[in-house]
Formats: structure tokens, sequence, C-alpha cells
């Protein structure tokens, strides 16, 4: 079930990455409130890691503690993710996760997660990816998920990121995805 996920990765040592669901009920709960809701989302757009502006502080993927809260950190990418899933009119029908979970850097920056950390994760995002069609953000969840990638919109890739998703979306609209809940 939801909470015996988030309940495992909160105990999860995945290398030298913070792993922000271990000390906070918060972000276990904030979680587990989104997974419940996305529950039956036929589409899992899938990024590399957390952010350090993003998901490190409001545990939810793609999603800064601004777009929560109205305060705290704002994180471009998860702005411009939301931004298109809503103009696509799917931003309540799509789980967002990440290929690392948690957050590979310092509380003012990121990094590439190492192959063992992507390794340590894979039970997550396979639980997670199970049953539903998967959008890459990236190359390396391209790479790791074996699906075509949209191209991530940080780093003046927001219109090609737009224009891919607008291409995945028209694809998948023409087939239904077997969603099998949490196990």
């Amino acid at each position: 079930m939801i909470r015996d996920f988030v309940t495992r990765l909160a105990a999860a040592d995945i290398g030298e990455t913070y792993n922000q669901y271990a000390d906070s009920a918060l972000l276990r709960h904030r979680l587990a409130s989104y997974l419940a809701a996305r529950r039956d989302a036929q589409v899992v757009l899938v990024g590399e890691a957390a952010g350090y502006r993003g998901a490190r502080v409001s545990g939810i993927p793609f999603t800064s503690e601004r777009q929560l809260t109205g305060a705290g950190p704002a994180e471009a990418t998860a702005t411009i993710v939301h931004r298109l899933l809503a103009a696509l009119g799917v931003e309540d029908e799509v789980l967002l996760w990440n290929v690392v979970p948690t957050h590979p850097g310092d509380e003012v920056s990121n990094r590439r997660p190492t192959r063992a950390e992507v390794e340590a994760s894979s039970p997550f995002l396979h639980e997670l990816t199970q049953g539903r069609f998967s959008i890459a953000v990236g190359r390396l969840a391209a790479s790791v998920l074996d699906v075509p990638y949209v191209r991530h919109p940080s780093h003046g890739g927001a219109a090609a990121f737009e224009e891919g998703l607008r291409r995945a979306f028209a694809t998948i609209g023409r087939r239904r995805a077997v969603v099998r809940p949490f196990s």
C-alpha cells in the first residue's frame, strides 16, 4: 500500500543522497497524499532526481514549496512542468516521479546521481512505473527506463520540453495503460 511504500522510501539508504523523507512526517504525509491522489494515473513523468529547491523541500517530485504553500523557494523546472501539464489539461492525471527520489547534492546545489544511487532507487521507480506509460524527462531517465525522452526544461529547454511533451501526449492519447495499484 501507499503508506508502506512511503515508509520504505523514508528508510531507504540511497548512496550519498539526502533522504528528505527520513526525518520529516510532513514530507511523508505530503508524498502519501500525493500518491493516493494519483493512484490511477496512467502516465508517469520521470525526471532525474529530487532537486534542492523542489522535492528536497516540498516532498513532491517536480514541485516547489512555493507551489504548495505560497512561501519558500520556487523552482523553475517545477513551474514549467506544472504550467504545461495544466495547459494540456492533464495536471491531475499525471504522476510525477524521479529516477532517484531523494536528493543528490546539498542544500544549495544538485548533482547527477551515481550509478549506485540509480540502482538503489530502482525498486521504487519500478513500482511506480509498472503498468503506466512512462515519459522520461532527460537522458538519464530515458536510459534507465529505456523509453524515448523529452528534453528537460532547464537551461533553455522549455520550448523543446513543451514540444516533446505535447507530442508524447498526442501518442499516448490513442492507447490505454493498465494501472496496477500499489501492491
